[in-house]
């Protein structure tokens, strides 16, 4: 079971190929996700401190492209199955930002 350690809060355990943003959100993480996971907002972003989040994707490329994020570190958690152990840090979350989290994630 990988280990996902978010800075500033405890780490959490997450299922084997779960989505980030879902392991994070069942473990008390707030996070937005105003597209519904679907690659298109941004709002799941996540900064990559440690591990190995997997490869990026065209939908996940093409919209931190689109948007401007050239940091490989940045990611979307929507976009994200995790597969083993990471170190992140949400860059916006609900609590943060004073919006709504969004659609539900689909697994």
């Amino acid at each position: 079971m990988p280990t996902i350690q978010v800075e500033g809060r405890a780490s959490i355990q997450a299922t084997e190929g779960q989505k980030l943003v879902l392991a994070l959100e069942s473990n008390g993480v707030d996070m937005l996700h105003r597209c519904g996971g679907n690659a298109r907002c941004t709002t799941c972003r996540v900064e990559v401190l440690a591990g190995d989040a997997g490869p990026v994707g065209e939908a996940e490329a093409a919209i931190l492209n689109a948007k401007g994020y050239a940091d490989q570190n940045i990611r979307l958690s929507c976009q994200i199955r995790v597969h083993r152990d990471l170190t992140v840090k949400p860059v916006m979350t609900v609590s943060e930002s004073g919006l709504e989290p969004g659609t539900p994630v689909a697994e």
